[in-house]
């Protein structure tokens, strides 16, 4: 069927329902198993309903389902990605299809680096007024059909939830029964996902005209009421989040203020000059919504993309809260999930460019201090996907290193650690640069390193312990420990710690000879692993009931 595969290749495509009629018709169905995400949201600390504000990422990218709808990937070159995961909180999936079900490949990207999807309920022009009478006006019958379509949707493909966006007029009579509409829906994704969420877009007010508010106000309170969130309209004044914070009481949070990067309108900032918007908005204690910041790859271009990328995510990060991975393993080869060749164990597998969000891996930190350090994406040299993670930097006169913070963590630690590291130094000299991996504890009275007689490190630092082999019966695993190859080094480390919590990995980048000169370095690196020793002992699961379905040969 065509909603399901492309009707060129046969491919598989992720796919939007248009109308009601398709929305009340929809049933699982077994083409669209490979719709379904297969990566469960991972878990994160500080939780996402803790009182901390939030950052919302709606991306609206020329209508939707580009490239990203294929969910096998595609040979696209330049595509669009996005990586800096560990500084937003919640992605919206956008298009002006009445329902937006997200691409695949956005979801299991984005639940690996612990960041819930929702996907887009929208009615706008008379159409969206027909539709709405629709299922509005009658009785609570109707409406409670969306809503449950709507949870049992988000359940079938495992992503988190909704924004509604009603951007059009009401009857008093469809109006009326909106707030209930909503509370249904939310409680109804509520118990279908666990931690599912159900955000209203600041449009029409309890009368039912469409009339923009860009503030909570006592018009469009009801709607914020009765689901979990508000995401404002984007032409705000400061006095509009100083009337929203006193209206929103104890619920601030809940109030995402919406930021449109193309700046259309009459706005603070957008563009690279979005942190102004910003830096407003968390003076007041209030969550963000950055819409299209694709404006980085529309506007200014696919060539230079990935560094204006950096630039733009790089001015925000002092408003952005990041988020910490809070179990092991921890493996990545920082792969994007796109590349211009294919990588394995350091060797290029196969020239030509390629793209698939679903092989996006974990995402670190990208770390910016102004001429002294860089973080970025290089496409040119992998050790396995198409990306390695490129560190350049400066250490300071007088100084023997600098602790560059890769992943911010929070966890107890298991009492025994294995650490891999793969990696390349780049730059003029390279031989007077040594890197290893560092992690650092919560301060605590008890934490300490469990087999060493030395006082602890000051400010929790430790520094596992070089392997130059693998430990018995983790060869296979650790089987590079000792040997790189294409000119890549490998190193394998180990850590026991008692009674710790684990705060940070970072990479440690040192000089052989104390300096009065800064010394330039750059580094690739190729791979990275915390991984518990005790669980790696034990033998994986077995794969069991293996079927195959759907096949086609060509």
């Amino acid at each position: 069927p065509a909603r399901y595969f492309d009707t060129r290749t046969t491919e598989p495509v992720s796919f939007f329902l248009s109308g009601l009629e398709e929305l009340l018709a929809w049933q699982p169905d077994g083409n669209d198993d490979f719709n379904i995400s297969a990566v469960p949201l991972a878990k994160r600390q500080p939780p996402l309903h803790g009182k901390r504000p939030r950052t919302l990422v709606c991306h609206d990218m020329r209508g939707g389902y580009l490239e990203d709808r294929f969910i096998q990937g595609s040979a696209t070159r330049n595509p669009y990605v996005f990586y800096h995961w560990r500084y937003i909180d919640i992605f919206v999936y956008f298009s002006h299809h009445t329902v937006t079900i997200p691409p695949v490949c956005w979801t299991n990207a984005a639940h690996r680096n612990g960041v819930p999807v929702l996907g887009t309920f929208i009615t706008e022009w008379t159409d969206g007024e027909k539709l709405c009478e629709a299922f509005l006006a009658g009785g609570e019958e109707a409406y409670h059909a969306v809503s449950k379509q709507l949870a049992r949707i988000t359940q079938h493909y495992r992503f988190d939830g909704w924004l509604v966006n009603i951007e059009n007029t009401l009857s008093a009579a469809a109006v009326g029964n909106l707030p209930p509409f909503l509370r249904h829906l939310t409680a109804q994704v509520h118990s279908a996902v666990p931690g599912g969420l159900v955000i209203w877009y600041d449009s029409v007010l309890q009368n039912g005209t469409l009339k923009w508010q860009n503030e909570l106000t006592e018009e469009n309170r009801v709607f914020f009421d009765a689901c979990d969130g508000l995401f404002t309209n984007y032409n705000w004044k400061e006095e509009h989040l100083e009337r929203t914070r006193q209206l929103a009481g104890p619920r601030h949070t809940d109030i995402y203020v919406g930021v449109d990067v193309f700046a259309r309108g009459d706005v603070i900032g957008g563009g690279f000059d979005t942190d102004k918007s910003l830096r407003l908005i968390r003076q007041h204690g209030l969550s963000a919504a950055i819409f299209a910041p694709g404006w980085v790859y529309e506007h200014l271009g696919e060539e230079n993309f990935l560094n204006n990328e950096n630039k733009f995510w790089g001015l925000l990060a002092e408003y952005l809260p990041t988020h910490s991975i809070c179990a092991l393993p921890l493996a990545t080869s920082f792969s994007l999930g796109m590349g211009t060749s294919k990588f394995l164990a350091g060797k290029e597998e196969e020239a030509g460019p390629w793209y698939n969000l679903s092989a996006q891996e974990i995402q670190p930190l990208y770390p910016e201090r102004e001429g002294r350090l860089s973080t970025s994406c290089c496409l040119q040299d992998a050790w396995c996907g198409g990306s390695s993670l490129r560190v350049q930097g400066t250490i300071p006169p007088g100084e023997e290193h600098v602790a560059i913070r890769l992943f911010s963590l929070q966890m107890s630690a298991p009492p025994k650690l294995f650490l891999t590291l793969l990696y390349k130094l780049e730059g003029p000299h390279p031989d007077e640069i040594a890197v290893a991996l560092e992690l650092t504890t919560w301060d605590s009275g008890t934490c300490h390193e469990g087999n060493s007689i030395s006082l602890p490190e000051p400010n929790g630092r430790h520094h596992p312990r070089f392997l130059p082999a693998p430990p018995p019966g983790l060869a296979k695993l650790l089987a590079t420990c000792d040997r790189g190859s294409h000119s890549w080094t490998s190193r394998c480390y180990e850590l026991d710690l008692e009674d710790c919590s684990l705060r940070d990995l970072s990479l440690l980048v040192s000089r052989h000879q104390p300096s009065p000169q800064e010394t330039p370095f750059a580094c690739l690196l190729g791979e990275v692993r915390v991984l518990d020793a005790a669980i790696m002992a034990a033998s994986p699961p077995q794969v069991q009931s293996l079927t195959a379905s759907q096949l086609w040969w060509q």
